[in-house]
């Protein structure tokens, strides 16, 4: 059984405190590239509604010379808190870029210095700033003039196991002005492999005065428990745990809170959500909804009997009602399924 400590318990009866912003909740919704868009955002706050969300990353070089900005920057004005994150090397576009964000209506501008995909990091963005700390500071700097919301930074412990940088980084990026700090506790070398390396998020977190938020494993309510033990962080950020379970943040807000868990959904609710999340995307994207779709419906397709095969089928929807019936056919599957499995518990029960 997971229990909050009496510390823990004290630490988070407040609102995490992001500069001038208050937000009652200290978990938050990590921004995924292709993967949190409004659609997905309007599910995960639909569960946990005082928790902070972030956009896709934002280029800031394309923001400078585009006459649009780009549907990835759209923000619904009723979902609040939001933080539109950028990335980019240039200090000069990430001011303009800050101010456009704010437009918006972002409630913190949140600058990416820890994505490790190669096509970000070799022109400077990303990670890379691990290695250019001074460019980073002064980055940090610009955009603190830019604008008068909160700016925070999301980066990782370092570039390789023999350049873990992250306590004079962090330190750097809070001199600068960053009034928050999210730490992905592994190197950018190992990309998602490994374990993440809580311990030195809780080594970041005894040198700054800014609040520090957890970032790396957090799959469950258990781990993001035992990640705020741990580390001594001030809230944890999901990733990769939220991919076709959209309910984590949620979960891990309202254990926060209560000290109770919630029952997770069944399958059926799951896809019940897929399938509401497919029609979401065709209204807000057209046929290029679909598409992005496929990666989405094959996540929830996980974790009881019939799924192996509903991913493969999920993956190659070419429409939207060829997808709908897809999974309406496997929600009536699962649910005989589940009424046959009933009938057999009380045939034995009664024998």
């Amino acid at each position: 059984m997971i229990a909050l400590s009496p510390n823990l318990q004290v630490r988070l009866a407040t609102p995490l405190q992001i500069g001038s912003l208050a937000v009652k909740s200290r978990v938050l919704q990590s921004p995924l590239s292709g993967v949190t868009d409004l659609v997905f955002r309007r599910l995960v706050r639909r569960y946990a509604p005082e928790s902070m969300m972030y956009t896709e990353m934002v280029n800031a070089t394309g923001l400078h010379y585009v006459k649009e900005l780009p549907i990835i920057m759209e923000v619904d004005p009723n979902e609040r808190p939001i933080s539109i994150q950028l990335f980019d090397c240039r200090p000069d576009f990430l001011a303009e870029a800050a101010v456009m964000a704010v437009k918006e209506g972002a409630d913190t501008v949140d600058i990416n210095m820890g994505c490790p995909v190669n096509k970000i990091t070799k022109n400077g963005g990303g990670s890379s700033l691990l290695r250019q700390p001074e460019v980073a500071e002064e980055i940090v700097r610009s955009v603190v003039n830019a604008v008068d919301v909160p700016v925070t930074v999301k980066t990782r412990i370092g570039w390789t196991d023999k350049e873990i940088t992250i306590l004079d980084f962090a330190k750097r990026m809070e001199d600068a002005g960053a009034q928050m700090i999210t730490v992905h506790g592994r190197t950018r070398a190992q990309g998602y492999n490994g374990s993440a390396r809580w311990e030195w998020i809780a080594r970041v977190k005894e040198v700054l005065s800014i609040p520090v938020i957890a970032n790396g494993d957090i799959f469950s309510v258990e781990a993001a428990v035992r990640c705020l033990e741990q580390t001594g962080a001030d809230g944890v950020m999901c990733s990769r745990g939220t991919l076709g379970y959209p309910f984590l943040v949620g979960e891990i807000d309202y254990f926060l809170k209560t000290g109770q868990e919630l029952p997770p959904p069944t399958p059926v609710e799951r896809l019940q959500c897929a399938r509401e999340h497919l029609q979401a995307l065709w209204e807000y994207k057209g046929d290029r909804g679909v598409r992005q779709a496929r990666k989405h419906m094959t996540w929830y397709a996980k974790g009881f009997t019939g799924a192996a095969e509903l991913r493969g089928l999920l993956s190659v929807i070419e429409t939207v009602d060829q997808g709908l019936e897809v999974i309406d056919q496997a929600i009536v599957q699962l649910v005989d399924y589940e009424a046959k499995s009933e009938e057999i518990k009380s045939s034995l029960q009664i024998a």
